[in-house]
């Protein structure tokens, strides 16, 4: 893309601080990973990041934020101020302190035989090699792109074939920072042939300052895998946010990822499924709650490229104040991939006229034998059910909070964590009360 000096001038100062930490040599490290962020800041240095003249970003600017010097978020051993558990949640945990694994904060003594949740630079090497950086590609997204360059740690969970986790894997990011930051978290996740697991996937940015947090996740789901993922984001006001989640399906896999976005400053999550094998079922929920000036963009591809597969995408938004949701869906059906079945559904309720709602869902279909359907639909609450609810007692507060509730109970209930849908339900509560 053309860019100005300014923007130039933004992008130059990454690419001299990789210089600085990465240029001088190997470091002892694996040559594949010095190699592979080498071509991650080369091909960032070409792309430059993305402005609102890319239709992907027209609606999503963070131009503010990448122009304050941010520094690079440093190795931290010391344990932090604190980290959010959720209360009651029987898991394995993995915290991780700026991207590195805090032995002494995680719980993984119970771990079965076989499954490993490790920083990635433990994490056995031939796993690793084969997987890292090939789902999340970093030659078209220039985050990714910033991640991979800067890659030096991260996490990594391996459930071997035919091991079913009888409880979650919580993994916590925690980062913490004065001065403004600029934290990359890396999660790889490899769920082998038959494995089953939920995975719950927390940010806990402890920043004082003005920050971005860009955060990758790699999931490879091997033929009959069962993989959920269940990500809350809940960062302070004056911190930005985001995420590239990328999953490669096998045969007869199901992968579904659930995602709460509550806190912010600029929120923007892209999602990339590849159900690449005939028999996957690709599952996509989100809910956000937006207020103040804070700005939640959803942008997903499910990539159907074999038949026979079923994906359904349902995201719910609540905006209030000057708040600005986007939601960009698309649904790519290939030549070759007949009898997809693909469903995708949008719809947000705006609450104050300054706030604002982007909805464009897409389907892009290339094979004649298919059922695919979209729709979204934006609007304020119903006032003849706020009436109704009125004429029985409740005061207009309590009205509008009992809907609110309900319209996000649509995305919760698909949580089958009992302790982390209680925790969600507390929050949203929360913040639908003020």
């Amino acid at each position: 893309m053309a860019r100005g000096t300014r923007q130039d001038d933004v992008e130059a100062r990454f690419i001299e601080a990789h210089h600085r930490l990465f240029g001088p040599g190997l470091n002892g490290e694996p040559g594949f990973l010095h190699n592979l962020r080498q071509k991650a800041i080369g091909r960032f240095g070409s792309m430059g990041f993305p402005s609102k003249k890319d239709e992907a970003w027209k609606y999503t600017s963070l131009r503010g934020i990448l122009r304050t010097p941010l520094a690079v978020a440093p190795d931290c051993t010391a344990p932090p101020p604190s980290v959010r558990a959720i209360h009651g949640l029987d898991a394995h945990i993995g915290v991780f302190v700026n991207g590195r694994l805090h032995a002494g904060l995680s719980v993984l003594a119970s771990l079965p035989a076989g499954v490993t949740i490790a920083g990635l630079g433990d994490a056995p090497p031939a796993l690793v090699a084969a997987h890292l950086a090939r789902q999340a590609d970093f030659r078209g997204h220039a985050f990714v792109a910033l991640n991979t360059a800067f890659l030096s740690d991260g996490a990594f969970v391996h459930v071997p074939d035919g091991t079913v986790l009888d409880k979650p894997v919580h993994l916590i990011h925690v980062i913490s920072g004065r001065a403004p930051t600029l934290a990359q978290p890396r999660t790889l996740v490899i769920a082998g042939t038959g494995a089953q697991v939920n995975l719950i996937d927390t940010i806990s940015a402890d920043l004082a300052a003005p920050s971005l947090v860009n955060s990758v996740t790699e999931v490879f789901v091997a033929a009959g895998a069962r993989v959920a993922r269940f990500e809350v984001q809940d960062p302070a006001a004056h911190v930005s946010l985001v995420t590239a989640l990328s999953a490669y399906q096998l045969q007869d896999s199901h992968f579904q990822n659930n995602s709460f976005t509550f806190g912010g400053q600029v929120v923007r999550n892209n999602i990339a499924m590849l159900p690449d094998a005939a028999g996957c079922e690709t599952l996509l929920h989100g809910l956000f709650i937006a207020r103040g000036r804070a700005h939640v963009d959803n942008h997903t591809l499910v990539d159907h490229a074999k038949p026979d597969c079923y994906s359904a995408e349902n995201y719910r938004g609540i905006l209030d104040d000057r708040a600005t949701g986007v939601f960009n869906g698309k649904v790519l059906v290939r030549q070759d991939a007949q009898r997809i079945n693909a469903y995708q559904s949008n719809k947000s309720i705006v609450l104050s006229n300054t706030a604002r709602m982007f909805a464009k869902p897409e389907l892009e279909i290339y094979a004649d034998d298919v059922k695919c359907s979209h729709g979204a639909t934006t609007g304020q609450l119903d006032a003849e059910a706020l009436f109704y609810l009125r004429a029985r007692g409740l005061t207009m507060p309590q009205a509008r909070t009992l809907m609110l509730q309900a319209f996000a109970r649509d995305i919760v209930d698909k949580v089958p964590i009992e302790p982390l849908r209680s925790v969600l339900d507390e929050r949203i509560a929360a913040i639908l009360a003020r």
